[in-house]
């Protein structure tokens, strides 16, 4: 595959994307929510409108529905829309940063109302070649106002090179420290339930000839999303009744379907934070993050 070259008046074309923004409006349907408790294997009872939505579930809604003809070939839609039409062909979601506001928690069975913007485009050539990040904010309004913002990470990276070297691997900062761990074993079939449930197209996550042939990886991409959200999950079964106030997250290594991997968390001293990582079955970092409670 040509590796594109993101030259000036390129980059002053997608960079004309900043301040673009786009309205969207679901209804936070109790059927989702029963099938990521399923996906998750969780023992939870059955939702019911009003019950709280867990955080990070509302990745379960405000989906794209491009058409078939629409999709571009990685199995996303074409680019160009709301999002710049970046030519870097690789795509991840790179991390993001969540502020719930007290008091409004987005619950299940209510009308809500996202309002999203590109907050800026930037362009960097590293080591594996050339990287583009796309910075977007969402905004979430239920019938009582603002409930929860939102600033998502998305890099596009160049097509991969023969004999191009993995990231190098890092240890957890606090690896041998973890109060809590939980032990993944994230195959084909739950990336597959994950995608139909957040109507994912892209063939990384389920493609095996696409994603090894095409995109150069070992196997199957767990999904960053899905990542985030056992680590939040974590949180959940160890501290039920806690309310969160914010998460930062960042991917930090690729992880695969060829070997399971865990999650892990240590409560701050004071009981204010918690940290979380995801960790390979070799024991090196793939997201890292941080929960701060309400």
């Amino acid at each position: 595959m040509t590796e594109t070259f993101i030259d000036a008046p390129l980059l002053a074309h997608l960079q004309s994307w900043q301040s673009r923004s786009e309205t969207t409006a679901d209804t936070l349907s109790e059927a989702p929510v029963r099938a990521l408790s399923a996906t998750l294997d969780r023992d939870d009872p059955p939702p019911a409108p009003g019950d709280k939505l867990p955080p990070l579930w509302h990745w379960l809604y405000f989906l794209p529905h491009a058409r078939q003809s629409g999709l571009g070939p990685d199995g996303h839609a074409r680019r160009g829309g709301f999002l710049p039409p970046v030519p870097l062909p690789r795509r991840m979601w790179a991390g993001g940063r969540l502020r719930w506001e007290a008091g409004n928690p987005l619950r299940v069975g209510q009308q809500v109302r996202r309002e999203s913007t590109i907050q800026s485009v930037n362009h960097k050539t590293g080591r594996s070649g050339e990287l583009l990040f796309v910075l977007v904010q969402h905004r979430f309004f239920n019938a009582d106002g603002l409930a929860l913002t939102e600033e998502h990470d998305i890099v596009y990276r160049s097509a991969a090179q023969p004999g191009e070297a993995a990231p190098a691997p890092t240890s957890p900062p606090l690896a041998g420290q973890q109060a809590w761990s939980r032990h993944i074993n994230a195959d084909a079939v739950m990336l597959f339930r994950y995608s139909a449930l957040t109507f994912n197209g892209h063939r990384i996550h389920y493609d095996r000839q696409y994603v090894t042939e095409v995109e150069g990886y070992p196997g199957l991409i767990v999904h960053g999303p899905l990542i985030a959200t056992l680590l939040l999950d974590l949180l959940r079964r160890e501290l039920p009744q806690a309310r969160l106030a914010s998460f930062d997250f960042r991917a930090v290594r690729p992880t695969f379907d060829l070997h399971p991997f865990s999650v892990h968390g240590k409560p701050s001293a004071d009981g204010k934070s918690v940290e979380l990582w995801a960790q390979d079955h070799e024991g090196f970092l793939t997201m890292q993050g941080k929960a701060t409670l309400a």
